[in-house]
């Protein structure tokens, strides 16, 4: 467990607007993975400082202008843009006039999304909006790279796997102090209530006196300035006791606001909200309907992943012979089962399980580079079974 700032900050000056902007990237060491899931998203994380226990690091896979929004995958190349011949070649010119364009409309989606980026309150949320805009922005190219676009919906997916299966700690931290508050102003409340029937005892109780007409009426004369001093004070208390009930009141109010601003909801145990929007279900709802290409769930995600796998994989272009290809194939089964497409996945386990042993026995003298391909090759195997036995299940 440490203090120490798992960032350090790197200067890129954006390719669309000339803004320099300073973007955290992450120190090696900062946090470690411990295992992986069938689709090789990474489980069991554990940041070496825990304050930073509520982020993903996908929230940093990718780099976003603070000025136009522009968003690329935060790598070297990205970062060393301006030595990039290919780049400011063939892509920029394109992407810089479509980006600013869309950036400018009445309706722009650019503007939509990266105005609701907030880190520290909506870390998963901000995650999946960053790489929604590295979609737009890939997409608008002349030469849009099918393999980097099903490899951003890859990752939407597992940032939603994670909002699924846990909380964010960020949000149960505070959920846990807005609890706290909300137990002692029930007891204030609570303690003004009881005090009030105490007043009322009292008052009854000094009434109860003046009322007796067991008393001679020249000894009740004689406590009437008593009385009225009674009757002024307890008034006068009571009056008091009206603006602590007021203040309590608007405490109350505060707390609600305090919700709402924390959580994006008035009420304990309630979806959370996204800032002015009900949910972030819904501000997605929202964009999806203006915007082809915008996944509302993990399975939207995988789907999307799975149709530019399957492009990429056809062309051949962007994936290497080997292990490359071997782990493309996997994927695109692997993700095909998990959305339900059965046929489809057994095609592509079947290819996997053919070219992986292919590759292995072409280079068996090789174990060091065969390595990966094992390892794929026994989760196709398995997989594949799981894929078999659902066939016949549903």
């Amino acid at each position: 467990m440490t203090t120490e700032s798992p960032f350090f900050l790197t200067k890129v000056e954006c390719p669309i607007c000339k803004t320099i902007n300073e973007y955290e990237t992450i120190k090696v060491g900062a946090y470690s993975e411990t295992d992986r899931d069938t689709d090789f998203c990474p489980t069991n994380r554990t940041w070496r400082n825990p304050r930073y226990q509520a982020y993903n690091p996908l929230l940093f896979f990718v780099a976003t202008c603070s000025n136009c929004f522009y968003t690329r995958e935060f790598n070297n190349r990205f970062k060393d843009w301006k030595n990039d011949a290919y780049f400011k070649t063939y892509r920029l010119k394109t992407v810089k006039e479509r980006h600013l364009e869309m950036l400018a409309g009445a309706d722009s989606v650019i503007k939509a999304v990266g105005s609701e980026l907030d880190i520290d309150r909506f870390p998963n949320e901000t995650a999946v909006l960053k790489l929604l805009l590295a979609v737009i922005d890939e997409k608008i190219s002349d030469t849009d790279n099918n393999l980097d676009l099903a490899r951003y919906y890859l990752r939407i997916g597992w940032i939603f796997r994670e909002m699924e299966h846990g909380e964010n700690p960020n949000v149960a931290t505070m959920k846990g102090y807005l609890s706290d508050v909300d137990g002692k102003l029930e007891g204030l409340k609570k303690g003004l209530f009881e005090l009030e029937g105490r007043l009322n005892d009292i008052s009854a109780s000094v009434a109860s006196q003046f009322d007796d007409s067991s008393i001679p009426a020249a000894i009740q004369s004689s406590l009437y300035p008593i009385r009225d001093r009674y009757n002024i004070e307890l008034a006068s208390f009571k009056e008091v006791l009206s603006i602590l009930e007021g203040k309590s009141e608007s405490l109350g109010q505060i707390v609600a606001e305090h919700r709402k601003l924390a959580l994006g909801t008035t009420e304990d145990g309630a979806t959370p909200g996204f800032h002015s929007h009900r949910s972030f279900y819904d501000f997605l709802s929202r964009m999806a309907a203006g915007y082809e290409g915008i996944p509302l769930n993990e399975r939207d995600a995988l789907k999307l992943s799975v149709q530019h796998y399957k492009k990429a994989f056809q062309d051949g272009r962007n994936i290497a012979k080997g292990n490359q290809q071997i782990q493309a194939s996997y994927l695109i089964a692997e993700l095909s089962r998990r959305i339900g497409e059965n046929q489809n996945a057994k095609e592509y386990f079947n290819t996997t399980i053919r070219t992986g042993q292919e590759f292995i026995y072409k280079h068996k003298g090789d174990p060091g580079r065969t390595a990966l391909a094992r390892k794929i090759l026994e989760l196709a195997l398995e997989q594949g079974r799981a894929n078999l036995a659902e066939v016949k299940a549903g």
